[in-house]
This record gives structure tokens, C-alpha cells and sequence, in this order.
């Protein structure tokens, strides 16, 4: 997961929102605050400009508020809404009945002439509380300051319920946006896919080239892949024409050498005749051996397909020519229309080799067996010998093994056909039957 760059993307977008939306919410709570506290400093001028109305000297120049203000939560005790009138000249305090016996002190700095607004202002109870005050000067020459305030708890209240209301909306939209960003992701890792379904065509051998119509940012990607397989061909061709200059190099010596063999059984010489014989059937099934490797170079079989019937009554009508093959029977149980996805000479190396070894144990028959499923084409050789005891089955599958005692073969057989079906990516599996072996290969069909 943590390699995935759809996580990563969508990790790094849910971080983002996660930030973005909680700075918003904090910056939506404080604005939401400071339209509360201006509502209620509007609020609270209309009631100072009511009190300073109905604030006046009287005869015997005593501060009065003549009526009381429509607001009635002035007159309840500790109700949070309070005003005062202070005469400047002799500290004389009218009061809401509100405050009961306490009086709202102001700082020096927040007394003037003009409207004050206070936002932070400690209440008769110590609470943080808001106020307006204004100074007024009379005709007469007399000025009283009048003070209005309101518990700033109010104003908790309200962004406290702003925030509850709030968090629901900003979690749906959370989600929404990350909804959104995976959406957006999706789509925009859309084209990689296509890329990936173009390399595994490329892979298994339905395409050559990466058949994609890529964006703008992952085309050059696409391009230098594309190159990178066109170089790959060229070296593979290149090494296929080396091996088989190599075959045709060792062909004309491999003769003189079969016609030095001839000349010296000739002479009586035999034994020294079939040692030689044998190196040069060593050497010839290594020449073999590479051709066919080279032959099965990734990329150049990809849409090959043979007639399983035709290929495996060629390779029989050869070996029942063979000293060993006069002896046995030969049976094709195979379909005439069954077709491989297998080339025709490659599939001619496998049961020739599978054949071959077979005719070599045999007690008096060799079958060959095919049949096709919806993920493969399954060929069977069988024959009738001892077979393979299970501790060296595994074995001689490798290079040089061999386990007939009589000789006469290099032990590239079984080794050449793995190779051979490795390569078409299928699978060669062998067990012992009752009496006798059976060798059965898998090769996928196309698509």
C-alpha cells in the first residue's frame, strides 16, 4: 500500500482537505464571532442612545434616568445586560438594577467623547463582558458618562451552537471532497492502466509493440519502452543469425568427422569408432540445443500455431525408420483440427525428443495423446517401458542426465524440451503408469 501511488495521491489529498477545512473552520468561527459581537454593539448603542435620552440634571443637580429602558432585562438582578450613569464632577452613580450593588470601572483609555466599543471588558461578576460607553456634556456646562454592557456569554452561546451546527456540514463536505479527490485520481490514473494492460500484451507475446494511446506526460515513457523493444529484436536477431552460423560452421566438420567414423569401423577399429561417434553426438545435440534456444528468444512465437496431428505423425513416420522404432506400435490419439499455439518446429523438437526417448524404453508401444481446454492444449507421450524411478525423476530434467545405462544419448533431451515449453509459458510434469511413463506437456492458448 505504501508503494501505491493512488495511496499516496489520495493520502496527501485527505491531509490537505483535513488542514484546509479545519483552518476554515476556525476562520468561519472567528467571523462568525465578530458578526455576533457587532450585532450586539449595535444592539447595545441603540440602548445607550436611549439611556443618554433619558438621563438629565435636576433641580437640585442631581443625576437622574428619568424612565426606565424598554429592554426589561435591565431590571432583573445579575441578568448580564447592564448600563450606568456616572457625573464626571462628582462620581455620582445611577444604575441599572441589573448590576445590584456593583458598578462597571472603566480604564482610563476607554473614556473619550466618542462612542466606545469594548470588547473586552470585565463584568460586575469578573466575566468578560461587552460594553459601549459615551461621554456627554450638557448645556449647562455638566458631563456624565453612561455605560451600557452584556455578559460576552451570550456570544458564546451563539458561536457555540454556530460550531456545533457547523461541524456536521464541514464533515460532509470532508467527505465529499475526498470522494471527489479518489474520483479524480481514478480518472487520472486511468491512462497507467492502459499502459500496464499494453505492457502484459507485450509480455505475453499478443503484441510487439506498446499499442497505447498515451497522454502527453506518459507518452515519451511509451516511446523509449517501444525502442527498447525494437533494440531488443535487432540484438535477438542478431544472436539468431550468429547461432546459426554457428550450426552451419559445425555442419561440414561434424560430416568429415561421420565419414572419419565410417573409415575406421571399416578398418575394425570400432570401439575407437563409437567413442568418437558418441562426442560427436554430444556436440551435435549441444548445437541443437542452442538453435533451439535461440529460436525461442522472447517475442518471436507470439502468434504461432501448428496442427498438433500433422507435426505428431511427422516426427513418428521418422522415428519408425530408427532401428528402435521398427519394433514398436504407434498410436495418435489426437483430433485432425486440434491446433496449438506453439510453432510447428518447436513442437517438432518437443515430441521428437519425447518420442525419441520413449522409443528407447518402450517394451512394444508409444502413444501419443492430445486434447485442448479452455486454458490450454495438453499433449501426452506415453509408452509402455519401466519407467522413472521418483527419486530421479526431478533430475533428468537437467543438462547431461541421463539414465539409460546403454548410451547413445547426451541427456539434452528432456532438458531441450523443458526449455522449449518454459518458454511458451506452459508446464512439463511426468509420472509413472502401470507400466510405463508419461510424459504430459501444458501450453496456454492464446489470450
Amino acid at each position: 500500500m505504501g508503494n501505491s501511488i493512488r495511496f499516496r495521491l489520495w493520502l496527501a489529498a485527505t491531509i490537505s482537505i483535513l488542514i484546509a477545512l479545519a483552518i476554515a473552520g476556525v476562520g468561519l468561527r472567528y467571523l462568525f464571532e465578530l458578526n455576533v459581537e457587532r450585532r450586539i454593539v449595535s444592539e447595545l448603542t441603540v440602548d445607550l442612545n436611549e439611556l443618554i435620552g433619558a438621563t438629565a440634571y435636576g433641580a437640585d443637580s442631581h443625576l437622574s434616568v428619568q424612565a426606565p429602558l424598554t429592554d426589561p432585562r435591565f431590571s432583573i438582578p445579575l441578568s448580564g445586560h447592564y448600563w450606568q450613569v456616572e457625573d464626571i464632577a462628582s462620581s455620582y452613580l445611577v444604575r441599572s438594577r441589573s448590576l445590584w450593588d456593583a458598578t462597571l470601572a472603566l480604564h482610563a483609555h476607554q473614556i473619550g467623547g466618542e462612542l466606545k466599543e469594548i470588547k473586552e471588558f470585565e463584568g460586575p461578576e469578573g466575566e468578560l463582558a461587552i460594553a459601549v460607553a459615551r461621554t456627554v456634556i450638557d448645556p449647562g456646562g455638566r458631563s456624565f458618562r453612561a455605560i451600557v454592557a452584556e455578559n460576552h456569554r451570550s456570544v458564546e452561546v451563539a458561536v457555540s451552537e454556530y460550531v456545533r451546527d457547523l461541524a456536521p456540514a464541514l464533515i460532509v463536505l470532508a467527505l465529499a471532497l475526498m470522494a471527489a479527490f479518489f474520483i479524480q485520481i481514478t480518472v487520472g490514473l486511468a491512462p497507467l492502466e492502459s499502459l500496464r494492460v499494453a505492457v502484459r500484451n507485450v509480455v505475453a507475446q499478443r503484441a510487439t509493440r506498446l499499442e497505447v494511446a498515451a497522454p502527453r506526460e506518459v507518452q515519451p515513457l511509451a516511446d523509449e519502452i517501444n525502442r527498447l523493444l525494437e533494440a531488443q529484436d535487432k540484438a535477438l536477431l542478431r544472436a539468431r543469425s550468429r547461432a546459426t552460423d554457428l550450426a552451419h560452421g559445425l555442419k561440414t566438420p561434424l560430416q568429415v568427422l561421420s565419414a572419419d567414423i565410417r573409415a575406421l569401423r571399416k578398418k575394425g577399429e570400432t570401439e575407437l569408432a563409437d567413442d568418437i561417434e558418441r562426442s560427436a553426438s554430444a556436440i551435435r545435440r549441444h548445437v541443437e540445443r542452442e538453435l533451439a534456444r535461440a529460436r525461442l528468444a522472447p517475442g518471436i512465437f507470439g502468434k504461432a500455431t501448428c496442427r498438433v496431428f500433422e507435426t505428431a505423425a511427422g516426427v513418428v513416420g521418422v522415428v519408425k525408420r530408427t532401428p528402435g522404432g521398427k519394433r514398436l506400435s504407434f498410436e495418435i490419439d489426437v483430433a485432425d483440427d486440434l491446433v496449438a499455439p506453439i510453432d510447428e518446429g518447436d513442437l517438432s523438437e518437443i515430441l521428437g525428443n519425447l518420442v525419441e526417448n520413449a522409443t528407447r524404453f518402450a517394451r512394444s508401444s508409444v502413444r501419443i495423446a492430445a486434447s485442448v481446454t479452455a486454458a490450454a492444449v495438453i499433449i501426452a507421450v506415453a509408452d509402455d517401458g519401466p519407467g522413472i524411478p521418483d527419486a530421479d525423476r526431478q533430475s533428468v530434467l537437467s543438462r547431461g542426465v541421463q539414465l539409460d545405462s546403454k548410451g547413445g544419448s547426451s541427456g539434452l533431451g528432456l532438458a531441450i524440451v523443458s526449455d522449449i515449453v518454459e518458454a511458451y509459458g506452459g508446464s512439463l510434469a511426468m509420472a509413472n503408469a502401470d507400466p510405463g511413463l508419461i510424459v504430459t506437456i501444458s501450453v496456454p492458448r492464446h489470450g
